[in-house]
């Protein structure tokens, strides 16, 4: 399920200069404000967990889905490149899924580490907010990684899309509207935030259990459509 050529491949297209200023740029940004805010604020609970919910879980982790997910294949589908790998004896869906777990490394490098680093900047990992919020950068990196992916394989627009998925839905509806809280992979990735710290210093609209039955729903659906839109466009070209 996993080959190491397609994965060194889709590792260089998304560690290229223009992607890597931008998968740089977001950490380094966030921790310019933690140590800002630290530095003027000094250590406070509540203002580390706003920080962290604010920035990095509801803006710098789905913008790094984004273009590690899209990235992964989308450049390749666009430039017809993909067809050069279809051709290859690799099973699709051993494709998709090398593709996915690169997409969701990258993501978790440059999104979950930077917010540990910050949290700990914040506040010293006091009441362990550094900790729950790096654990929702982790599960929510798998989500948006397979969303974002498959939005790669559906849409020739899936950055655009992809934007307005993280900074419309997720980062303005997804915080701010009640029934849009439910269908947000920021809540729930915020669900196992809450059970890390436990005093209600940060909170989800959605339960736990139903939180990782969605994530684990989503990842799953999104890949194995992902794999079927391969598996499709594949045969087209074949005939």
């Amino acid at each position: 399920m996993y080959n190491p050529t397609v994965a060194r491949l889709t590792y260089r297209a998304l560690l290229g200069r223009r992607r890597a200023l931008i998968l740089f740029g977001l950490p380094a940004l966030l921790l310019l404000i933690a140590a800002a805010v630290r530095l003027f604020n000094g250590a406070d609970d509540q203002v580390a967990a706003d920080v962290l919910g604010g920035f990095a879980l509801a803006t710098m982790v789905p913008l790094i889905g984004v273009i590690a997910g899209t990235g992964a294949i989308g450049p390749e589908i666009d430039d017809g490149s993909i067809v050069y790998l279809l051709s290859k004896p690799v099973k699709r869906s051993t494709i998709v899924f090398t593709k996915l777990i690169v997409a969701i490394a990258v993501t978790m490098v440059f999104s979950a580490v930077p917010t540990l680093i910050a949290g700990f900047i914040l506040n010293g990992n006091g009441q362990q907010v550094a900790v729950a919020y790096t654990v929702a950068a982790l599960v929510s990196s798998i989500a948006y990684s397979a969303l974002f992916l498959l939005l790669g394989t559906v849409s020739r627009h899936a950055v655009v899309i992809g934007l307005v998925y993280a900074l419309v839905w997720e980062a303005l509806f997804g915080s701010l509207i009640a029934g849009a809280k439910t269908l947000s992979v920021q809540q729930w990735a915020l669900a196992l935030a809450e059970k890390v710290t436990g005093d209600g210093l940060i909170s989800s609209e959605v339960a736990l259990p139903t939180a990782v039955v969605l994530l684990t729903a989503v990842t799953v659906a999104a890949t194995w459509f992902a794999g079927h839109k391969l598996r499709s466009m594949t045969l087209a070209g074949e005939e």
